[in-house]
């Protein structure tokens, strides 16, 4: 048995995809008979929860998050802990960390989005955009095993498990699905709601999945009940992947999220809320399997409603990206993989996978 150490911090203002995605893997990893603990020097009261009902262990790291003491409180952990490798996931954490966590001597495994140039001092790397097998790993992370592309998007075992499952025709499909992760920075939610339950069709049920480290979370909660029927809010949902299964479009920020949507086959709108989104959206765009919108420079509410509205009522364009969707190679067992690469006997570089 391995002991792995998962990296990663949440917050209203950086969301919780971070530590997300290391749960999708560290379900695998427990599945295959390994320990996961989850260290953070920054948290929610609704992460903490959503570890600790799932069996996770916690570990409180000294902050500021990527500082000196970060490191030296994180190498200690692992030492204690006997761990064997370590899932480092955020963009907090400089050159200066990431060496100083390779030299403790253990198997790092790195999350990557940006692809901007820096030295990752990985011996393993993540990113699962279409494109990431372009960016210069061979430079920032020489030497290093390359998971790279659709086939390695860590889904949560519920979500895996949706995925296996038959896709129903979009006209089977009768929800617009509203979710911008765990904390929705930008407070698109209520607004936009509010927007499209004003010009909502017959034929669409809103549905407004909200995190629950969303500060925002109880008055969105209370805005849909003024909102009339057929439109609902459901806060910290713990059957996302059946709410997306039912899902005839979703309009979502562009995060980890964007995977799991995918896998279902879920036509989508992915809002690019944060500067780590953007590059991955635009290579899911060219895809055929949704639209990007760009909503860091202003007030995009009526856009993105007009937007969103104009999709559903083309339902032969819904039914051409989900076919997209469906073709993409992406499997739903990403995390599986994942989990296997970083406890093989032996980590070897390998070919990058190409999406």
């Amino acid at each position: 048995m391995a002991i792995i150490l998962a990296r990663a911090d949440a917050s209203p203002e950086i969301g919780t995809g971070h530590v997300m995605r290391c749960l999708a893997v560290a379900e695998a990893l427990r599945d295959d008979g390994h320990e996961v603990l989850f260290a953070s020097a920054e948290s929610t009261p609704a992460i903490d929860r959503r570890l600790t009902a799932e069996g996770f262990r916690r570990i409180a790291i000294a902050g500021p998050v990527g500082e000196a003491a970060d490191l030296a409180a994180t190498r200690s952990a692992m030492r204690l802990e006997h761990c064997s490798a370590v899932m480092l996931d955020g963009y907090r954490f400089g050159e200066a960390y990431r060496a100083g966590l390779q030299a403790a001597r253990v198997r790092v495994l790195a999350w990557d989005d940006m692809g901007d140039g820096g030295a990752l001092h990985a011996d393993l790397v993540v990113n699962a955009a279409p494109q990431a097998h372009r960016l210069p790993y061979d430079r920032t992370a020489p030497g290093a095993v390359l998971l790279l592309g659709p086939g390695y998007a860590p889904l949560r075992r519920e979500v895996r498990l949706a995925a296996r499952e038959a896709h129903q025709a979009i006209a089977d499909r009768p929800v617009l699905l509203l979710t911008f992760g765990g904390a929705d920075p930008l407070g698109l939610t209520g607004p936009l709601l509010t927007a499209l339950a004003a010009r909502r069709p017959d034929d669409c049920r809103l549905l407004a999945v909200v995190g629950g480290s969303n500060p925002r979370a109880a008055e969105v909660a209370a805005l849909a009940e003024g909102l009339g029927p057929g439109v609902a809010v459901q806060v910290d949902c713990q059957r996302m992947g059946a709410a997306m299964a039912e899902s005839g479009l979703a309009v979502s920020a562009g995060g980890g999220t964007m995977g799991e949507l995918a896998a279902l086959a879920v036509p989508t709108l992915l809002v690019v809320t944060a500067d780590n989104q953007s590059l991955a959206s635009q290579d899911a765009a060219t895809l055929g399997w949704c639209d990007a919108l760009d909503a860091r420079g202003g007030d995009m509410v009526a856009a993105i409603a007009d937007a969103t509205l104009t999709l559903w009522a083309d339902r032969a364009r819904r039914q051409a990206m989900a076919t997209a969707a469906g073709a993409l190679p992406l499997d739903g067992e990403g995390a599986i993989r994942i989990a296997r690469a970083l406890t093989a006997p032996r980590v070897r570089a390998q070919p990058r996978v190409r999406a």
